[in-house]
């Protein structure tokens, strides 16, 4: 008997990720090409299948500084960027590591430069190399799904 099955891409995927985890608090801005894994779960919010505190903050910098404080305050926390919302991070997002807040945060990389490259490439992130998160890169779908997952495994272990 056949069964169905879901071809989905790589955002919907990690979006998926970010319900099957249980995530608590989504702050979230969007950005080209990231702007589809927060829409999904604002969706899954929307229609009952996510329990999920959804903010839509003003911008980059206010979306990290709300992940680093609902993570303090517990709360499983995740959140999305690229490129140059990612920049506009980084004061937020090296406070985070010296908390060892356990945010994940997934980054579709996106060309960090001229505003209209929408490029794939890994400039926006490796400025943040250096800052104590841990990055993992993905290949394929599944491996987006899963990683986030893991991802909250990791974070969350406090050895």
């Amino acid at each position: 008997m056949p069964q169905d099955f879901d071809v989905m891409p790589g955002n919907k995927a990690i979006a998926h990720g970010a319900r099957l985890a249980r995530v608590e608090v989504v702050p979230a801005f969007p950005i080209t090409p990231q702007t589809t894994i927060i829409e999904y779960i604002s969706d899954f919010v929307a229609d009952g299948k996510m329990k999920t505190e959804y903010i839509h903050t003003e911008g980059e910098h206010s979306c990290m500084a709300a992940a680093l404080g609902a993570s303090m305050t517990g709360a499983r926390t995740f959140t999305a960027t690229c490129s140059q919302g990612l920049a506009y991070m980084h004061e937020i997002v090296a406070q985070a590591t010296s908390y060892r807040a356990p945010i994940v945060m997934a980054v579709a990389n996106r060309t960090l430069g001229w505003y209209w490259s929408l490029g794939p490439d890994y400039s926006d992130i490796m400025p943040e190399m250096n800052l104590g998160w841990l990055v993992n890169f993905v290949e394929t779908n599944q491996e987006c799904l899963d990683m986030m997952l893991m991802n909250y495994k990791i974070a969350e272990d406090y050895r």
